[in-house]
């Protein structure tokens, strides 16, 4: 048996690796807990925020919605006909349910008729002219699907 140095900070170290293993497996996927993952960029004309909600079926199934705050809203429902037996499913990853994600806004933006929102191949585009301040209209968007 080898003599192994004492290092009083081993056990954290070791602690830290598995919580970082738990929060990687379980939440760095996000959508196993309905908040899918969106990217925000801005142009000089407007602000642009994608997010991957693969599994919508019609327009129905999402909501897009800012506030007065310019606080970005996606919410929904994924819906999948499952027709394999519970006793047969082995593994079972794929998010279904209800999902919402809010993100703040990094400039103020209009939703009077301007604003557009596409989803394709699961992923959900949403592009949304700048404005000043005090030209803040909030209405909500509707989707296009292809």
């Amino acid at each position: 048996m080898s003599l192994v140095p004492f290092d009083p900070f081993r056990q954290l170290d070791n602690m830290r690796r598995d919580l970082n293993r738990l929060f990687s497996a379980d939440f760095g996927a996000n959508r196993e807990f309905g908040m899918p993952k969106v990217d925000v960029y801005e142009t000089e004309n407007e602000v642009v925020a994608t997010c991957d909600i693969p599994g919508l079926e019609k327009k129905d199934d999402v909501h897009i919605h800012i506030n007065e705050q310019n606080l970005l809203t996606i919410s929904g429902t994924i819906q999948r006909s499952n027709e394999i037996k519970e006793e047969n499913m082995h593994k079972q990853e794929r998010f279904t349910g209800h999902f919402q994600r809010s993100i703040p806004l990094p400039s103020p933006v209009s939703m009077e008729g301007n604003a557009k929102a596409s989803y394709k191949n699961g992923v959900l585009e949403i592009r949304m002219p700048k404005v000043e301040d005090d030209d803040q209209n909030r209405n909500k968007i509707d989707v296009d699907f292809h």
